[in-house]
């Protein structure tokens, strides 16, 4: 009993933050051995800039920008990890009936928010019929992928953050991680508590900068908030962030920011984009169709909407 009293004393949290995968990595975590965790959080790390290297589509050697440019062609055999974080992504497209499609950056590749460019008029109208998630033609029996229309791109910037950090969750807990938190931008998961209490974790305030709008008391849990303040540009009064509604091209404006609670990043960090280019009544009816889910949305007016699980115990 004391050697255990004396290695818990011991203890402490460790902490870093990296900037990888285009924002902000944060990964906190409880051990009794300062080598050992800053082993471990360099190997959380080392994980977000594979995944970033797989995965971007910014990086012309990526995997990611090889299906770009030659997925229209012929059938192209994948790893398997992008193959499945594909097959999720339609499988979302599916349940929302296509208001979440990686095939958006058929027309999101002409925003430069940077440059403040948007598509012109002639782009959207040539290239929106190219964002149909159907044209994605997967091939489990091979992992190949193949798309059925030329000028077909996908962008996982919806899914591939909480993709990241699930990974680096599970490659904690095979180290014998109990308590930890880690985040990527907007998508954060925790497991275990925080010392006996739960981590507080803020969800940001879509029109104030550096203050939050609701802070959740969170344990063994994740969350993923979208918001329309993340790459934006405003021109001639209107706002074009990187939300793109598939069935316009255009930038979703009918709320600013959404947040989904569940039990793993990759799965909310896909419904929050999802929910925000749904709305707030058709992404509610969403959120109250799937179990262990919850959602905090902010609508265009600054209001806030609580899902119904959440309405009862805040």
């Amino acid at each position: 009993m004391t050697l255990f009293l004396s290695s818990q004393v011991q203890a402490e949290w460790f902490k870093a933050d990296r900037a990888i995968m285009g924002t902000a990595i944060h990964v906190e975590l409880w051990h009794n051995d300062k080598a050992v965790a800053d082993r471990l959080i360099q190997k959380v790390f080392d994980e977000m800039q594979r995944i970033d290297k797989l995965m971007s589509p910014y990086k012309k050697d990526s995997e990611l920008s090889l299906i770009n440019n030659l997925a229209a062609k012929q059938p192209l055999k994948i790893s398997s990890e992008l193959f499945d974080l594909i097959q999720k992504s339609i499988n979302v497209s599916t349940l929302s009936n296509g208001a979440f499609d990686i095939t958006f950056s058929s027309v999101g590749q002409f925003y430069d928010y940077r440059k403040r460019i948007k598509p012109t008029k002639a782009q959207v109208e040539k290239n929106l019929k190219k964002i149909n998630y159907k044209s994605i033609k997967l091939n489990s029996s091979n992992n190949t992928i193949y798309f059925t229309q030329q000028g077909t791109r996908i962008d996982l910037g919806g899914i591939a953050k909480g993709h990241a950090v699930d990974n680096a969750i599970q490659l904690l807990q095979e180290n014998g991680i109990t308590q930890a938190m880690v985040s990527a931008g907007g998508d954060t998961r925790i497991i275990g508590d925080k010392g006996g209490r739960p981590w507080y974790v803020g969800i940001r305030h879509p029109r104030k900068k550096g203050k939050s709008a609701v802070i959740l008391p969170l344990s063994q849990s994740a969350i993923s908030t979208s918001g329309d303040y993340e790459r934006y540009f405003i021109k001639d009064n209107v706002r074009h962030h990187h939300i793109i509604k598939p069935s316009t091209g255009d930038s979703a404006r009918e709320l600013r920011s959404v947040s989904i609670l569940g039990a793993d990043s990759t799965t909310v960090d896909a419904l929050s984009t999802t929910v925000f280019i749904l709305g707030l009544n058709k992404g509610m009816k969403l959120i109250s169709e799937l179990p262990n889910t919850e959602a905090i949305i902010i609508d265009n007016n600054g209001r806030m909407h609580y899902s119904t699980g959440l309405a009862t115990t805040k």
